[in-house]
């Protein structure tokens, strides 16, 4: 077993052809799920209607990812990573079958239990601090909840088919299948009798849910594995994966705690901040999963069975590699939201239902979400290192303290902005942005001592060329606003966006930054 040092080059070459994969097909989910928010925010408008949806939406994103979803796949993948690398083919898929039964029967029961008790979750969780809500919007919003409550069951088995296939070194049709589920959404909105109002989008998630399961089948039967109808009782590997989850689900229910912390701080805010932060947050992620989730969903199985087969150096070398890439790309991004931001909404959006104090309040809310854009990017790929090595403890621990701060964070930084007259859910995107970046960093000092080194000196220099090169483009991006500020927000926005991409391009290439040649390489693999 080979510890030895990995030219970056090498270690990044495979990693940049599965990135490069991944990266295609996420860049088409973003663009459905840019598609999807335009249809929602010119039909709905930030408005309560449209926080009930995303308040109903943010239970069962809560269930299914605390039950199923990044639980599963941080424990699932490894194990399962681990058996094919030794080529031990009929446990794996016993393995398999063991959780897929596991799975639906779990998620079977708390859906179930969710459905009859909607009302208590909605009055006393969802509007803990808005007590004096109209009925209306609670019912709303019950109904909203019972409706896509029966997602949580179906993106479990979804989820599961996508660790398999991304365990298998199968990564389209896994990347792809949150297009379809944005598909789902629009035509809900689309077809459904307009005299439903809000209930269309309900009714579009269960449709798009059903298709990201759907789209993945055809690459599970390709696989040609062997159901059993088993439970594992008495499999090592069943253990091993219930030992993992165990952890990462308190890692998860931190996250969604966040998430739900702040949908009921900005529910108490009155009516269109749960919206705006959702769809400010919606902004940050789609850059944050083209960059990051393309190279950490790539490098998952690669870390998995470099760790399982003791080769430390070489899991060094592509930890590394795949850090410098996400820092090339997610540095650039983040600058160019917060510089393009305002022209951004009001080019998208503004029309319809969506006024100029729509796009005040999303804008705002991106202004401070953008800033954690890079930790969010560099966690991505760090916490998956930690589950190859099958610990999912460290990433939990240190995830809830800074989950701790989030919350802190955001009743404090919000009751801070309404003193100093802002918007006050800025405070809330603030809160989770400092958060991210203290979380990532401490992450990454432990990882560090695992793996004894991180190839430090090549990140850095990359952080800096990065760095760099977002200096030189902001400038250039800033000169354009201020000169084409009367021009139409689209015209800006594209001409920003251009300019700034090229001066950003240049200015790596007059730094001779080396990790041009990953990029390249990605670009090439998105061409054909």
């Amino acid at each position: 077993m080979s510890d030895s040092p990995v030219p970056p080059h090498r270690a990044g070459r495979g990693l940049a052809r599965a990135a490069g994969t991944v990266m295609a097909a996420i860049l088409l989910t973003q663009v459905a799920r840019l598609l999807l928010s335009v249809v929602i925010n010119q039909t709905f408008g930030i408005g309560a209607e449209l926080d009930s949806f995303y308040a109903a939406n943010r239970v069962t994103e809560l269930l299914f990812n605390l039950m199923a979803g990044g639980a599963l796949g941080s424990a699932f993948i490894p194990t399962l990573s681990g058996l094919l690398a030794k080529n031990r083919i009929e446990n794996a898929w016993k393995l398999t079958s063991a959780v897929a039964n596991l799975l639906a029967l779990f998620l079977s029961a708390v859906t179930v239990l969710a459905i009859l008790f909607a009302p208590q979750i909605v009055e006393h969780g969802l509007y803990l601090l808005s007590p004096g809500e109209s009925l209306g919007q609670l019912a709303l919003t019950t109904h909203m909840l019972r409706i896509m409550l029966p997602t949580v069951l179906i993106f479990g088995l979804s989820g599961l088919v996508m660790g398999i296939l991304n365990a298998h070194q199968s990564f389209w049709l896994p990347a792809i299948a949150p297009a379809m589920y944005s598909a789902g959404e629009i035509l809900g909105v689309w077809l459904l009798p307009r005299e439903w109002g809000i209930l269309r989008l309900g009714y579009g998630a269960l449709l798009g849910a059903l298709l990201h399961l759907l789209v993945q089948l055809p690459g599970l039967l390709r696989l040609r594995g062997a159901y059993s109808p088993t439970l594992g009782r008495g499999m090592p590997e069943v253990r091993e994966v219930i030992r993992l989850m165990g952890p990462r689900m308190l890692g998860v229910a931190v996250v969604q705690i966040n998430f739900i912390v702040n949908t009921v701080i900005a529910l108490g805010l009155g009516a269109g901040p749960a919206s705006a932060i959702s769809l400010a947050f919606t902004w940050m992620l789609m850059p944050q999963a083209a960059i990051a989730q393309a190279m950490a969903i790539a490098a998952m199985p690669t870390f998995s069975r470099q760790a399982a087969l003791g080769q430390t150096g070489e899991l060094r070398a592509t930890l590394a590699s795949a850090l410098r890439g996400v820092l090339l790309l997610s540095v650039p991004a983040s600058a160019g939201l917060i510089l393009l931001r305002t022209p951004l909404f009001a080019a998208i959006y503004q029309h319809g239902t969506f006024d100029a104090a729509a796009t005040e309040m999303a804008a705002w809310a991106l202004l401070w979400y953008a800033i954690g854009l890079v930790g969010h990017s560099l966690l991505e790929v760090i916490v998956r290192a930690f589950y190859a090595l099958h610990d999912t403890r460290t990433p939990v621990m240190v995830g809830t303290a800074a989950m701790i701060l989030n919350i802190a964070g955001s009743f404090a930084f919000s009751a801070l902005f309404a003193r100093l007259g802002w918007l006050p859910h800025g405070g809330l995107a603030l809160a989770n942005s400092l958060a991210t970046f203290l979380e990532m960093g401490l992450l990454l000092f432990l990882l560090r001592g695992r793996l004894g080194g991180l190839g430090a000196r090549p990140v850095l220099l990359s952080a800096a060329h990065s760095l760099a090169g977002a200096l030189v483009m902001s400038g250039l991006v800033w000169a354009w606003l201020g000169w084409g500020a009367g021009l139409p927000a689209w015209l800006q926005v594209l001409g920003g966006a251009g300019l700034g991409g090229l001066a950003y391009a240049l200015a790596l290439l007059v730094l001779r930054v080396p990790e041009t040649r990953l990029l390249l390489s990605l670009a090439r693999r998105l061409r054909r």
